[in-house]
Order: structure tokens, then C-alpha cells, then sequence
């Protein structure tokens, strides 16, 4: 039984077709990228996904049931959707973020719990950002804000994550230990879903990529052998060539005419 599994799945927006038989599984334990330009569709997808748009056609299936079958509360507990970290309103502190994410296992206008407070502070423990528990969550760097949604999104005790571009406005060093953190979760077993404009990261730390093109899959299987120049020119508009470096793959922009002929980023 495959976590999340997508089939034949369209979405329009009017007469304006985003989402044009879409079809793929995701594994238990597997990280999989979703790469695309601005407007392929990754986002709609998610929300499909999510059930907070109602597909025009196909089928969502979450842990072998469909889609359909779970009220908004029962999926947040299989499901749970980390945004890009952003600062909030009010100013809570780290540990009151993350039990926020307790709150689909709470009866109405219940507290939490004893265990609800240990299984927050696993979760802080897990993203070793328990020493920052006490701080202000628009105190704290970016990648510590990155860290702490995912810890949220952990206590629900989901089995599948959704991650909207994760290291989006975070450096490089901050870009690495968020991915490397969410790598280690797929690799104790979660699955996890995950949008991102770098195809890079995916050759680093992807089981599988998903590349959407005009709200069609364009492919999906292995990083390296799915990643190709070809295939990043297609996506974006750019040429690349690869270069390899022992047991590493760097994808490298060709300076010289990096831009196709009709420079559609212009």
C-alpha cells in the first residue's frame, strides 16, 4: 500500500486547466521531490492532495483509502502541511508553535496534556531545536523557524509530509541542515512530499523526482535518471550540463548562451 497515491487526477480553474491527468506513488520512507516553474501546478496539487480544492477528475488516495472517505480532522492526522517558515503576527514562542500542531488530537476547548507535553518536547528534541523552546518563533533565524514548522507538523504523528519549498529565503548552510533533517525523517520511515525550484537538491537528497510542466507529469522516477540537461531546459528554460565529481552530480549553468533562444524569461 503506497501512502499517497494520485491517479488520472485533472483541476481546473474556470476554463483554465492546471492539472491535466496527473498520475503517481509515493512510498512509505520515500522523499520526493516536486520541480517545476512558477505556474507548473505544484501548489494546486498540494492542495488537491490536502482536500482544500475539490478536483475536477481522478482519483487521491491517502494510506489505501480514498480521499474522500477522510473528514478535515481525520486527514491531519495522516497528513500534515508545512508552509514556508514565515514570521507570525504574534509573537509565540517556539514550544507554543509546536503544540499547536497537538491540536487535531484535542478534544474542543480542551489544554494539553502531560503527554502532549512530552510528545512536543520529542519533537523539539528530534529537530534539536529544544534549547530555543522558550524563544520567540519571530526571533529565531529562518532555518529555526524551518525546523520548529516541522517539528508542528511532526506531533500531529502523521505519517506523510507535505512541504511547500522548505529552504525558500534561507542560506545555504540553513538550506542543508533543514534538508538534511528532513532527509533523516524519510529515512525513519515518513513519507515525504516536497516542492522546490532547485533540481540540485533533489539529485542530493531525492528518492524520486516528479517534474511538472504545464500541470503535466513530465517525469518521474530517480533523480539521476530522470535529471537530465535536457529535461532542466524543458522545466526552465535554462541549459545546465552535469558534471560529475567522484560520487557527486553537480548541476553547472552553461555561461556562455545559459538562456534558450526565445529568452522566455524575459
Amino acid at each position: 500500500m503506497n501512502p499517497i497515491m494520485v491517479e488520472s487526477l485533472n483541476f481546473s480553474y474556470g476554463k483554465h486547466l492546471v492539472l491535466d491527468d496527473i498520475s503517481f506513488a509515493v512510498k512509505g520512507g520515500e522523499m520526493v521531490f516536486v520541480l517545476g516553474k512558477n505556474g507548473a501546478g505544484k501548489s494546486t496539487l498540494f492542495k488537491c492532495i490536502l482536500g482544500h480544492i475539490k478536483r475536477a477528475g481522478g482519483a487521491i488516495e491517502i494510506d489505501g483509502a480514498p480521499l474522500d472517505n477522510y473528514n478535515a480532522r481525520d486527514l491531519a492526522k495522516r497528513v500534515a502541511y508545512i508552509p514556508q517558515a514565515s514570521a507570525p503576527t504574534y509573537n509565540y514562542t517556539v514550544r507554543q508553535m509546536v503544540t499547536m500542531g497537538r491540536t487535531v488530537h484535542l478534544p474542543p476547548f480542551s489544554s494539553p496534556t502531560k503527554e502532549d507535553d512530552s510528545i512536543v518536547s520529542d519533537a523539539l528534541q528530534r529537530m534539536s531545536i529544544f534549547d530555543l523552546a522558550e524563544e520567540g518563533f519571530g526571533e529565531i533565524s529562518g532555518g529555526e523557524r524551518q525546523l520548529a514548522l516541522i517539528a508542528r507538523a511532526l506531533v500531529q504523528q502523521g505519517k506523510i509530509l507535505l512541504m511547500d519549498e522548505p529552504t525558500s529565503n534561507l542560506d545555504y548552510g540553513n538550506q542543508l541542515r533543514v534538508l538534511k533533517s528532513i532527509k533523516e525523517l524519510a529515512q525513519s520511515g515518513l513519507t515525504v512530499l516536497v516542492t522546490s525550484h532547485n533540481p540540485q537538491q533533489a539529485l542530493y537528497f531525492g528518492d524520486r523526482v516528479l517534474a511538472l510542466d504545464c500541470g503535466s507529469v513530465k517525469a518521474f522516477g530517480a533523480p539521476k535518471e530522470v535529471l537530465t540537461p535536457a529535461l532542466v531546459r524543458d522545466l526552465y528554460g535554462v541549459n545546465v550540463e552535469f558534471a560529475d565529481f567522484g560520487d557527486e552530480t553537480v548541476i553547472l549553468p552553461r555561461m556562455n548562451g545559459a538562456f534558450s533562444p526565445a529568452d522566455d524569461l524575459v
